[in-house]
């Protein structure tokens, strides 16, 4: 059984995507999954962002190794889901591979969508035979319900702020946009590999 490959973006790779992917990598320790994150237009090579990595510690993410790396159409190939931080990343991931664009979403438009689950969507994934098969369902019942599931009332609430270069304030309000929706994200996750027991 392979493991779930979760690929996050943002712009640089120093602030919003190794957050995420890293508290991911916390929330979802328990599971086959498997994070990376990257940029559209990374500073390739730089270390996380002081600031961001103090969020990350404070919700369990490790920070110290992480060296920011430009997106690449092998990394969108091999995801099995890929979260863009904003709509933004979002059409940058499905202009360089339009496929993707049944298994990307922003951050926070994944936790909305998933918190509009009807109940026969969860009985299709629990009636997957593994983990990673119930994900791989898991998603495609999020794509399914784009057009279904009630929208912000502002487009914007799908993205998460960019802090880089703002003021301690930015950083919190990203960070205050980032991590709930991360938590609802593996959450669901969570209890959709174990068959939502």
């Amino acid at each position: 059984m392979s493991a779930f490959r979760i690929l996050t973006v943002c712009t640089g790779n120093i602030c919003r995507s190794p957050l995420a992917e890293q508290v991911l990598r916390a929330e979802l320790d328990e599971l086959d999954v498997t994070l990376s994150s990257a940029g559209t237009a990374a500073l390739v090579g730089d270390s996380m962002d002081d600031r961001a990595a103090e969020y990350s510690r404070q919700f369990g993410g490790r920070p110290d190794n992480h060296a920011a790396r430009q997106l690449a159409v092998g990394q969108l190939g091999d995801a099995d889901l890929v979260l863009a931080l904003s709509r933004e990343h979002r059409r940058a991931i499905v202009e360089l591979l339009p496929r993707a664009s049944r298994f990307t979403f922003t951050l926070r438009e994944f936790a909305r969508l998933l918190d509009s689950l009807h109940i026969d969507d969860r009985d299709d994934v629990v009636a997957q035979p593994d983990p990673y098969a119930r994900l791989t369902t898991l998603v495609g019942h999020a794509a399914a319900n784009r057009g279904v599931a009630e929208r912000p009332d502002h487009p914007a609430d799908d993205d998460v702020i960019d802090p880089f270069r703002q003021d301690d304030a930015v950083y919190a309000e990203s960070t205050r946009q980032l991590i709930p929706a991360v938590q609802s994200i593996s959450l669901t996750m969570r209890r959709a590999a174990a068959g939502f027991e």
